[in-house]
């Protein structure tokens, strides 16, 4: 468990997939804690290029590797205190297509992350995961939850480890690459329809900085095996639409134009036996990993009884905001912000309420 007084100042981090979406934000904030190093592993030069002009900070450190290799990890990962793992493939139809990739990827390369971070005597791994590892129907999903079963499984076959491995769960973040949100700026911006796969479909919805937040916190709490989530509103993909085409008094309508491979009609953060188990920690749930070892005789006998007072944490049934509600968290975002300025409508609440 990291200690809290000391923070990350003159500490050396590594983040994996970091010139994605969290990667950027996630860097951005820890440079401003006072850290020694940051480390990028990530495939793109050119990414990681676009990166190092943008940011400009002699601190930062560019490793090009790849998870799927065990050697690029081991380089990356010596003399680091904490890993933030985001490396990642993450759309839904692309791990369709290609299952095996997605497991190369998001399970024997986060398997290499574990093992290498504990090689390297890491103090803290923590692993990004997502709603739709929670009764996968997808590649991407399934890949995901197996990737939560190789983290919780260093500290079960490792008791006495002294590289902490957690994951944190979570559902949309929104203006993240691959969100609906920007496709549908960009289609208003166009003049074209809102192309919307079934607007009855429900999602929990995190802003980047939430979702930074929600890794911070399982930094600073984590015990080894825990899952942390953080406790979500959802809202319906129609209502996300209609509240964006309101924000930029759009004429645009909404197109829907069916279900893409293998998605759902609504998300759960949580199952209801994980939740039989948590810790609720105010803005989060603590779900520690099941303890028990290969001697299942002890087990057959006598039942959980608890289990059957718990719903799953699902996007269909926990608080869904209106609209107007959706709105508002739209302004929250500092790119919905500066896309409504730039295409010189007011971006506050006053003028929304028009």
């Amino acid at each position: 468990m990291i200690d809290t007084a000391s923070g990350y100042e003159g500490k050396r981090i590594l983040v994996t997939g970091g010139t994605g979406s969290f990667g950027h934000i996630v860097t951005k904030k820890l440079l401003s804690r006072g850290v020694e190093e940051i480390r990028i592993l990530s495939r793109d030069e050119a990414k990681q290029d676009l990166m190092r002009h943008e940011m400009g900070d002699a601190r930062l450190r560019f490793y090009v590797g790849d998870i799927r290799d065990y050697q690029s990890v081991e380089r990356a990962v010596r003399d680091v205190d904490f890993v933030f793992h985001a490396a990642a493939l993450k759309q839904v139809p692309s791990c369709e297509f290609f299952p095996v990739e997605a497991m190369k990827t998001n399970i024997v390369g986060s398997e290499n992350v574990v093992r290498a971070s504990d090689q390297a005597g890491v103090k803290s791994v923590v692993c990004l995961s997502t709603d739709k590892a929670v009764y996968p129907v997808n590649a991407m999903g399934m890949s995901k939850a197996m990737m939560e079963k190789v983290a919780q499984s260093h500290g079960l076959n490792n008791p006495n480890a002294e590289t902490t491995v957690s994951c944190v769960r979570y559902g949309n973040v929104m203006y993240s690459r691959g969100s609906v949100i920007p496709l549908f700026i960009n289609q208003i911006k166009a003049g074209k329809d809102l192309t919307v796969t079934n607007p009855d479909m429900t999602r929990f919805m995190m802003s980047l900085a939430d979702s930074v937040d929600l890794v911070e916190f399982a930094f600073h709490n984590a015990h080894q095996g825990d899952l942390f989530i953080r406790k979500a509103r959802a809202c319906t993909v129609g209502d996300l639409a209609q509240a964006t085409v309101n924000l930029f008094r759009s004429r645009s309508n909404i197109n829907v134009i069916g279900t893409r491979h293998a998605e759902k009609l609504s998300e759960a953060l949580a199952t209801r036996e994980e939740l039989s188990r948590a810790q609720d920690m105010g803005e989060y749930f603590r779900i520690q990993a099941d303890k028990r070892d290969l001697n299942y005789s002890i087990y057959f006998e006598q039942g959980d009884p608890i289990q059957a007072r718990y719903s799953d944490y699902d996007s269909h049934t926990v608080e869904r905001m209106t609209v107007a509600e959706v709105e508002d968290l739209l302004l929250t975002l500092p790119e919905v912000r500066q896309e409504l300025t730039s295409a010189g409508l007011a971006a506050d609440k006053d003028f929304v309420r028009e």
